[in-house]
């Protein structure tokens, strides 16, 4: 057996270790790359690919933020719609869940710092009704009929 082999226990033990989430805290959003630990992380940020995607960052930062903003919104709100359509929810529940996806865009890269400042302003644009309880926020999809708008 070589080295690189598929079935070698080391590369058994990275595929393991890469299917499930892992601290956001060693993640670039840029590059979508989820780093192990602070090493790895430290190694991505030297590395060229990384250093030109940040270029691209300084270059337009308020359009990149925009960018990702619009992206988790879009995916949020799909999410709504396909798990709790007529539901009154915590909107910690449903941050849960949309977050287990491994793909999701993380929140720190948008231009809300917390979920209660985002559900804020699901309130304020008219997307969901929100509502403020001592067990937290709760949000119920306002449900729009896209012909009505026509």
């Amino acid at each position: 057996m070589g080295k690189n082999d598929f079935l070698s226990p080391k590369a058994i033990a990275n595929r393991t270790k890469s299917k499930g989430l892992q601290k956001l805290r060693w993640y670039c959003q840029m590059c979508n790359k989820q780093c192990r630990d602070e090493n790895g992380f430290k190694c991505h940020t030297m590395s060229d690919s990384h250093q030109q995607q940040m270029l691209v960052f300084g270059a337009a930062p308020t359009r990149v933020i925009e960018g990702y903003s619009d992206m988790f919104l879009e995916t949020f709100m799909n999410h709504m719609k396909m798990s709790h359509r007529h539901t009154r929810i915590a909107a910690t529940v449903v941050y849960n869940e949309f977050i287990s996806d491994k793909d999701h865009i993380h929140m720190n890269s948008t231009k809300w710092a917390t979920l209660t400042e985002f559900v804020k302003m699901l309130g304020k644009e008219g997307l969901c009704k929100v509502e403020d309880t001592p067990k937290g926020w709760f949000i119920v999809l306002i449900d729009r009929d896209p012909f009505e708008e026509i």
